[in-house]
């Protein structure tokens, strides 16, 4: 039964998924996993009523919430099925988290600021979403004790691949990560395979940096 914080603003969420689906996300888990998934419960009060615009939005701590096409888009090239492990490189607002938490077996989430990490667990306890291990840290280590995953998704700017994450994948696991500077990025999908790794350089982004010993300094 949906809470009553999910069935806020349902109109507003359904035309989302429409404009969504209109920029060519076709994926029907994803979709379905955005009408389950209330926004609006993942931004601050003052720009809540923005929150169903295409449109990132600061969520405070120098921080904002990535535009909703984005998430979609990272959750559609992943193509989960609903068994995977999946790991998260900054958990931000918690609204990814509590997207993934509907489309894959288990969730681990990394964020480095503490006070963020607190609120996106308050989030997601609103909406009922217990089932995601969270923990603040340095994403770009990864978290090696849960490793192997099935994806890892980066949701900061590096430099560089983090080596870490690589090795953290299962052969077969995918990594999505924005490489670049800090003002614009590519976003690069990695497989690991028996023999190494594939890359793939998909599309324009632009993120807010990754902080962290594989990534920028703070």
């Amino acid at each position: 039964m949906a809470t009553p914080v999910v069935r806020q603003f349902g109109g507003a969420r359904r035309r989302l998924i429409e404009e969504l689906q209109a920029k060519g996300i076709s994926d029907l888990a994803v979709l379905r996993a955005f009408d389950e998934v209330p926004r609006h419960a993942f931004v601050p009060s003052g720009v809540r009523h923005r929150a169903y615009e295409d449109a990132p939005l600061p969520i405070g701590h120098g921080q904002t919430i990535s535009q909703p096409w984005v998430h979609a888009r990272y959750l559609e090239l992943l193509g989960l099925t609903g068994r995977e492990r999946v790991l998260e490189i900054g958990t931000g607002s918690g609204f990814q988290t509590a997207l993934l938490s509907r489309l894959a077996a288990q969730v681990f989430s990394i964020e480095r600021i503490p006070a963020l990490a607190q609120e996106a667990q308050a989030a997601l306890a609103e909406c009922g979403i217990t089932s995601v291990v969270q923990r603040v840290g340095d994403g770009s280590l990864g978290w090696p004790e849960f490793a192997p995953y099935d994806a890892i998704l980066v949701g900061a700017a590096s430099p560089e691949v983090p080596r870490p994450l690589v090795e953290q994948l299962a052969i077969g696991g995918q990594l999505l990560v924005p490489i670049g500077g800090r003002e614009e990025q590519v976003l690069v999908r990695v497989r690991r395979t028996e023999a190494g790794q594939e890359r793939t350089s998909l599309d324009a982004m632009r993120f807010v940096p990754l902080i962290g010993t594989h990534g920028f300094e703070d």
